[in-house]
């Protein structure tokens, strides 16, 4: 199973305050325990909201608002992807992890879909469009 892990910002991350040398060290050998134990599959920090933007849809129409955002305990600071197999690992793992924040911080654990949680309506020829797909992001630049 594929796990999103969703570090929340909080006021110091979209001020742009830049983790200390002891939590990149610390975050470090954690990442370096996710990739030996075969778990993390990807994973990196966002700049703070100022520095992006929100596309809303409505119908045929785009309208874009540039940051920062308000509500700070909606936003993503950072994020993993990891192959694990239950929610219950995935769980343990976030449970071991460093504070990823000065003060407090909160983790979110989301379930990435797989092509089999769509069921009838995944056509085979969808299907095949998306390993496709997937080959060609696989392939190294």
């Amino acid at each position: 199973m594929k796990f999103m892990v969703l570090v929340k910002a909080t006021a110091d991350s979209e001020a742009g305050v830049m983790p200390s040398e002891q939590l990149l060290s610390e975050m470090g050998k954690y990442n370096e325990e996710l990739v030996k134990a075969g778990i993390m599959q990807a994973g990196e920090g966002l700049h703070p909201s100022s520095k992006g933007a929100r596309v809303r849809f409505s119908g045929k129409n785009r309208t874009v608002v540039d940051g920062p955002f308000s509500e700070t305990k909606e936003l993503v600071a950072g994020f993993w992807i990891w192959q694990c197999a239950s929610l219950q690992e995935a769980i343990d793992w976030v449970k071991r992890c460093p504070n990823p924040m000065p003060g407090d911080s909160e983790l979110e654990i989301r379930q990435v879909f797989a092509a089999e949680d769509f069921g009838e309506a995944f056509t085979p020829e969808l299907r095949e469009q998306e390993e496709q797909l997937r080959a060609q992001i696989d392939k190294p630049r």
